[in-house]
């Protein structure tokens, strides 16, 4: 008889869209708490849409669609939208990484013309 623990699976519990807003919200009140990787810095300059709007995005949208695990564990996507100037929506794709920063992959306009 081995006294070795049986195999174990350790399953990553989803954050709930509303706390999963405000965790992003929270952190992306600090400016110095968001790391814009270099794919969503080409797409806001080829979609014309600037750091500030995506900003409030992060601080004020709403998750859209699923919020999956990242590729390391403590890190969750998903998409935040916000409609803007009244009249068009912007998502941010988002990592929340544990409670510490948000790296953006990329911005998009959600109606695309």
């Amino acid at each position: 008889m081995s006294d070795d623990p049986p195999d174990c699976q350790v399953v990553a519990f989803m954050p709930r869209p509303r706390d999963f807003e405000k965790r992003l919200h929270r952190l992306a009140d600090d400016s110095r708490n968001i790391k814009w990787s270099q794919h969503a810095r080409d797409r806001m300059r080829e979609r014309d849409i600037s750091i500030r709007v995506a900003l409030h995005v992060l601080r004020s949208g709403v998750v859209s669609g699923p919020i999956i695990p990242g590729k390391v564990s403590g890190e969750w996507k998903a998409k935040v939208v916000l409609t803007v100037k009244g009249r068009r929506e912007v998502g941010v794709v988002a990592i929340a990484v544990r409670d510490s920063y948000i790296i953006v992959k990329t911005v998009e306009w959600e109606d695309v013309k």
